[in-house]
């Protein structure tokens, strides 16, 4: 029996249940040997199960909605409710235990690209289920070039995760107060894949910033309480270096990263001839970063 398709706009219809969205998937996984396809693609889910195991997201891992093992990662839904959770304490947790798998392994390292988004997607336990817009879109947040860009201009031995967070969810979750990662711990860009016809307002948070990042003053996470940390309150100043210029919460940058403490402000990245114009930031070709990723020459390298 053929499954019919519905033609849109022809009546109304229930709307499908939200269910948030998790994605990751690993820098530089095509360029491994092929030997070690196979074993990396069952590591990246163990390593994710890990995390949410430590950071107590037990039910979370043990109730995913339609989850699939992607080759190069993972994605997964799961309750909105746990959005809260799954931003702060998981991320954090897993970039801490990539980073101890890669200091102890003599195999590849794993450095993830993550996304996270909600919105509705059918989960009757049917096939097909899990499949929709904000489906799609998690993976282009995935794909999109300031976080495949802030990942490989970071430091190997340091920044082990990249996250981008979709505006709907940062405006319900974080700018709503419901998780303890804090606003200014998030970098508005301009979310766009190369080759795609996509374009969407996110948010960047890196776990554990390193040599660009932490130059343009963005700041590492804090400890909790009981680990000595620093306050989420504490400010810490950009630190200057040799063509950028700051003034106020606006910064002029003539290479690299543009981005700040004090995020939720104004950041200005000076790029190519293309303009993107946020509430907060101005970019301008999204994506030029010093470190091993090339853009706007003959033989561009990603």
């Amino acid at each position: 029996m053929t499954t019919p398709v519905p033609a849109p706009y022809s009546e109304s219809r229930p709307l499908p249940p939200y269910r948030a969205l998790f994605a990751v998937d690993a820098k530089d996984f095509t360029g491994l040997p092929a030997v070690q396809h196979g074993p990396v693609s069952q590591l990246i889910p163990e390593l994710v199960d890990q995390a949410l195991e430590q950071a107590g997201l037990h039910e979370l891992r043990d109730s995913k909605r339609f989850p699939a093992n992607t080759g190069d990662g993972v994605v997964f839904g799961f309750d909105p409710a746990s959005l809260p959770y799954v931003l702060w304490p998981f991320l954090g947790v897993l970039d801490d235990i990539l980073g101890a798998y890669n200091k102890q392994s003599v195999g590849p390292r794993i450095r993830l690209r993550a996304s996270v988004h909600v919105g509705p997607l059918p989960d009757a336990d049917n096939p097909g289920d899990g499949n929709g817009t904000a489906r799609n879109d998690t993976h282009r947040l995935l794909d999109s070039r300031p976080v495949k860009a802030i990942l490989a201009a970071a430091s190997e031995q340091v920044t082990h995760l990249a996250a981008v967070i979709s505006q709907r969810v940062y405006e319900d979750v974080v700018l709503g107060g419901y998780t303890g990662l804090h606003p200014e711990r998030c970098v508005e860009v301009p979310a766009t894949v190369e080759g795609k016809n996509f374009s969407q307002r996110a948010w960047l948070y890196v776990p554990s910033p390193s040599g660009n990042l932490v130059q343009a003053g963005v700041r590492p996470r804090e400890k909790s309480a009981e680990q000595g940390g620093e306050s989420v309150d504490q400010q810490q100043e950009p630190v200057a270096r040799p063509g950028t210029q700051y003034s106020g919460n606006t910064q002029h940058v003539g290479e690299g990263a543009a981005v700040m403490g004090n995020v939720g402000r104004d950041v200005t990245y000076t790029g190519g001839a293309t303009s993107y114009r946020g509430t907060n930031q101005h970019w301008g070709s999204g994506d030029n970063v010093t470190g091993d990723k090339r853009v706007g020459g003959d033989g561009d390298e990603r």
